[in-house]
């Protein structure tokens, strides 16, 4: 089944929350873990290789990081939200924050040898190489993430 089948983006209006989801609020990188932990608990469940695991937990961190540092820029009082779904063929998972929004298309990139070595900038290029899709909302608040299961 195509990515776009089973999930979509929703900056809903509404509560969107299809069966088999997981939601969960994030509001500091302090409480990142275990929302973490839920989703590589059922990973491990699935019987997903370690390198899938490995991929996808820091594909989510990351978003989840970018959403607080640069969304949300460290405000303790906006929430990140993040629900995800994992099944036998696939991990979806979307972190949506209440941020202005972003053109990932207008990022530096990071594999310039200006940009080598400077602090951040490498979050979409890791989040891109370890998922099959990476996808964001045309406000870029959301970002989903699938990663179709190999092993």
């Amino acid at each position: 089944m195509a990515p776009q089948e089973v999930y979509r983006l929703d900056t809903g209006h509404g509560d969107y929350r299809p069966e088999g989801w997981h939601h969960r609020g994030v509001h500091s990188c302090g409480e990142i873990e275990p929302v973490l932990a839920g989703v590589m608990d059922e990973l491990q469940a699935a019987g997903y290789s370690r390198k899938e695991i490995f991929g996808v937990r820091l594909a989510l961190e990351e978003a989840i990081v970018n959403a607080i540092k640069h969304g949300h820029r460290g405000d303790p009082t906006k929430e990140v939200r993040v629900r995800y779904r994992v099944t036998r063929g696939g991990v979806f998972a979307e972190v949506e924050d209440q941020g202005a929004g972003f053109d990932p298309k207008q990022l530096p990139d990071p594999l310039d040898p200006v940009n080598l070595e400077r602090e951040c900038g490498r979050g979409l290029l890791l989040m891109r190489s370890y998922m099959t899709s990476v996808r964001y909302n045309d406000r870029g608040t959301c970002v989903a993430l699938c990663k179709e299961r190999t092993s």
